[in-house]
């Protein structure tokens, strides 16, 4: 098949007129098509009941989802991936409050593989595959919480309408036009009071909010901003392990350092705190929309997201005057210890982001409906400041370094269609497309003279690549009986690397161009048994290919390439669930079994054979488990919501060529059991209150499985959380809320620390 190479979304925008902004483009209904009344009745109970949308009854997975009016009443939510922390096997690793490191884990992907998960606010792209790991997670920041108004999860690559980086699940976040003019402004404010080693603090923060909007005829417009104020507490902590070389006259005598244990069981020295965090985030969005006819929508979309970080560091070490100690060698119970310029790390970074969309679609035009869709996103500025000398005198400025990620970013395209043609209610749905994405990695390490305010002067070292994927697929959504359905798709993908290089100081290593084509085929049947049971089985392949950083994000030493490896090849994951769902008139129950066989995962590990660490191919991992989980409404009382989840999960190295030590080993990050809890009450039209508990189980850091000591810092250790809120609306317009995340003061780690006691209010405006 001939493929056009290295097109640009540009030329595609060229050939496209009219094109402009929608906000329901790739609705997750192009998947489905509409069922037999004796179904469709079934379903209406069940959303009334629950708020499950459609969706689920026809698409190729399973489906979870959350609404505004439940995260509104049961949810604390500050930053917006907060909404989908009680759906089924989640876990978002969210470190402090405004974090931009948040990666989410579902069923068969953990938090370091965050490539694995698809990410869309009104079908906009907001993933971040640039990169495969807790750096490059989702852009959730560029939606606000009060724009939503629902959240679906599709767990699994059993939509041709995907691409592989559903292996792991779908977020599909859905906004809102306004009908008519309307304003909303709320503030909130929250505090933790953390606690461990020798930190003793409260860290706290704000964030306002304000949105109006309105329709005049066939426009409509919302404009929304945000800003958050979070101070964090210590992120990392400086550990070594416990020195057994004695100390000599000329090291130091310092004292306040503390002994425990590192994860690997050993005993290790904790010498201070590092990452101390404090963001300040500003986001806005105009989001414009025009009817040319009651089915034909045009709109635009523009999003702004700026972030001013600083991170702070503390040495618990203190010289015979009481002085703080940063650096140098030093002698802790008479035995030696060497601390280099940049072990307490501090920083400032100031990045500027812009995310455009352009859209145009037709929902209702006989037996075709068709979208075009084009997204940019932009790091118009992404700059990381960083001292080369130790502190304290790098609290003034000197000698540092600077990395700039300007032009970085991604574009993608999309042109499909639905067509029936036995109509609508026909036996036959088939979903037709192309997709066009283009990845572009473009960071430079500088010298610099002042690390605070000087420019960049000399090359330290650089990375830059770029990827593109095209792909076609075709998917049928098949009713050959009144109760039957089977769903058939396949997607084609084209992809490409080239432009990649990496560099030192003095020299630029360019590599050769890629490209490889992949076919995923997808399959689903479902079986409507009675009007209250539904069973369904799905079966789909898919290619997670490498991001431009695993591929071109390292360095050169002496002409040999270090860290990265411009030769990985995609992940290959075929992936099963069978499903079976019980309506229970106000609520559903559903169980589902899930396994995945990858082939060739991305993750880093430490070669036996030649001791080179970076991301490497594992040959085979098997990933399966049982997911439980119940939703209803009206339980045993008027006005008493309940929503709960079990998952027990076992994932196993079954092949590894680069290091068989680890065969049989636990696959990182993934929990051998999970379990949520979520109740709300609304007891009048005036109250409401909310409860959630979480739980997820031990969990390893690494492929070898030698973090045994779970239960302190650096390790991930278990979760257990009980989060609880109040809300109170004393007029028409006029809302507060109050609410305590983490209420039992659970200290648990994800590597990192982890939020402990958090108290939060609101005060809300709508209009």
């Amino acid at each position: 098949m001939a493929v056009i190479k290295k097109i640009t979304i540009s030329t595609l925008l060229l050939g496209c007129s009219g094109l402009a902004i929608a906000e329901d483009v790739v609705s997750p209904q192009a998947d489905t098509a509409d069922i037999p009344a004796t179904q469709m009745e079934s379903m209406q109970i069940r959303a009334t009941a629950v708020a499950k949308p459609a969706v689920p009854v026809n698409l190729p997975a399973t489906s979870e989802g959350v609404t505004s009016k439940q995260i509104q009443d049961g949810i604390n939510v500050i930053n917006t991936e907060d909404a989908i922390k009680y759906l089924p096997s989640v876990q978002v690793r969210k470190r402090y409050i405004g974090d931009t490191n948040s990666p989410v884990s579902t069923r068969t992907s953990g938090t370091l593989v965050t490539s694995r998960t698809l990410v869309y606010a009104d079908h906009v792209l907001l993933s971040n595959f640039l990169g495969n790991g807790a750096s490059f997670a989702p852009r959730f920041g560029l939606v606000s919480p009060e724009e939503i108004e629902r959240i679906d999860l599709i767990y699994g690559p059993y939509s041709a309408l995907y691409p592989g980086n559903s292996i792991g699940s779908v977020i599909q976040m859905t906004t809102r036009m306004p009908e008519k003019f309307e304003a909303h402004a709320s503030i909130q404010a929250f505090t933790q009071n953390y606690e461990l080693y020798k930190t003793d603090e409260n860290f706290s923060g704000t964030q306002l909010s304000a949105s109006l909007g309105g329709r005049q005829g066939d426009f409509s417009w919302r404009l929304s901003a945000n800003k958050l104020n979070s101070a964090a507490m210590p992120q990392a902590y400086l550990q070594k392990p416990e020195s057994t070389t004695l100390a000599v006259p000329a090291n130091k005598i310092v004292s306040g350092a503390i002994f425990d244990l590192g994860v690997d069981g050993k005993p290790r020295v904790i010498l201070g705190e590092n990452n101390i965090t404090r963001t300040i985030q500003d986001q806005a969005k105009v989001k414009l929309a025009y009817d040319f006819t009651p089915s034909i929508q045009a709109a635009y979309t523009l999003g702004y997201w700026q972030e001013d970080q600083n991170e702070k560091a503390k040495s618990y070490l203190r010289d015979n005057a009481g002085n703080p100690v940063f650096s140098g060698n030093v002698n802790i119970n008479g035995f030696r210890y060497t601390l280099a310029n940049t072990n307490f790390i501090i920083g400032e970074r100031d990045r500027e982001h812009f995310m455009h969309s352009l859209s145009l679609h037709d929902k209702d035009a006989g037996n075709w409906d068709w979208e075009v869709v084009a997204t940019k996103y932009n790091f118009n500025k992404d700059i990381y400041r960083q001292p080369l000398i130790a502190l304290p005198a790098a609290d003034a400025g000197g000698a540092g370094q600077i990395a700039d990620s300007e032009g970085t970013g991604w574009e993608t395209f999309d042109l499909r269609t639905n067509y029936y043609p036995q109509g609508k209610d026909g036996e036959h749905q088939i979903s037709l497309g192309y997709h066009l994405d283009e990845y572009v990695l473009e960071t430079l390490i500088s010298n610099t003279a002042n690390w605070k305010t000087g420019s960049a002067t000399t090359r330290r070292s650089a990375f830059a690549g770029k990827t593109q994927t095209q792909a076609i697929y075709a998917q049928d959504a098949w009713r050959f009986s009144p109760n039957w359905k089977a769903t058939i798709g396949g997607r084609w993908e084209n992809w490409e690397a080239f432009d990649g290089s990496v560099a030192n100081a003095t020299s630029k290593l360019s590599f050769a161009s890629r490209e490889d084509n992949f076919f995923s085929p997808k399959f689903s049947l479902s079986y409507q048994a009675t009007p209250v049971w539904m069973l369904r089985g799905s079966i789909g392949q898919a290619y997670r290919m490498p991001t431009v950083s695993e591929l071109f994000q390292g360095s050169i030493t002496a002409g040999t390439i270090v860290n990265n490896d411009p030769n990985l090849k995609p992940e290959n994951a075929v992936s099963t669930d069978l499903t079976v769902e019980r309506d229970l008139g106000n609520g559903l129950l559903r169980a589902s079994y899930f396994h995945e066989n990858m082939k060739d995962a991305l993750i880093s590990q430490t070669n036996a054979y030649t001791l080179v660490t970076n991301i490497q191919n594992i040959d085979k991992i098997r990933t399966q488990g049982i997911e439980l989980a119940y939703q209803g409404a009206d339980v045993a009382i008027n006005g008493l919501d309940l929503v709960g989840s079990l998952t027990l999960t076992r994932s196993r190295i079954l092949e590894n060529k680069n290091n068989p030590e680890t065969i049989g080993n636990e696959q990182p990050r993934i929990p051998n059991f999970r379990a949520t809890l979520s109740a709300t009450y609304r007891q009048n039209d005036k109250l409401s209150y909310g409860m959630g508990l979480r739980y997820i189980g031990d969990q390893y850091n690494t492929l070898e499985n030698n973090d045994v000591n779970r239960g302190d810092y650096g390790s991930t250790s278990k979760l257990f959380m009980i989060d609880v809120r109040a809300n109170y609306r004393f007029s028409k317009n006029w809302r507060l809320s109050a609410g305590i995340e983490n209420l039992n003061n659970y200290k648990f780690f994800a590597f990192n620390s982890a939020p402990q006691r958090t108290f939060l209010t609101e005060l809300k405006f709508d209009y």
